[in-house]
């Protein structure tokens, strides 16, 4: 019987084998990392399934993963608040549209605020 790690026809795996770490399947999956002048971002606040808690929300970075946590530890600093990453977005805690704004535009991004 063949081991079923060795096999490479087969469909399921529950763990992974370990062979790519995260930042090689984000760049599998194609994600560029764009200069800030060229990448659109929308800086949003939200509370939908967040018990209540408003959230600002900013979209649509084409970076690196290692990118987006400096730009995230960034902006907590700014904001003297917490934030995460979440699938390629950043959640900063409370609503700082316009102080994200401002940050995002000094460094070059182009960024608008979306939603009401």
């Amino acid at each position: 019987m063949a081991n079923p790690k060795s096999d490479k026809n087969f469909v399921y795996q529950e763990f992974g084998n370990g062979s790519s770490p995260p930042l090689e399947r984000a760049l599998e999956r194609g994600i560029q990392d764009l200069p800030p002048n060229q990448q659109n971002v929308r800086i949003q606040a939200t509370r939908a399934g967040r018990k209540g808690k408003t959230v600002t929300v900013i979209t649509g970075f084409q970076t690196k993963p290692e990118t987006l946590a400096n730009l995230l530890k960034q902006l907590k600093a700014q904001c003297g608040t917490g934030g995460t990453v979440k699938d390629h977005e950043i959640e900063v805690q409370g609503d700082h549209k316009q102080k994200i704004l401002d940050i995002l535009v000094k460094l070059g991004y182009k960024a608008k605020i979306s939603g009401g």
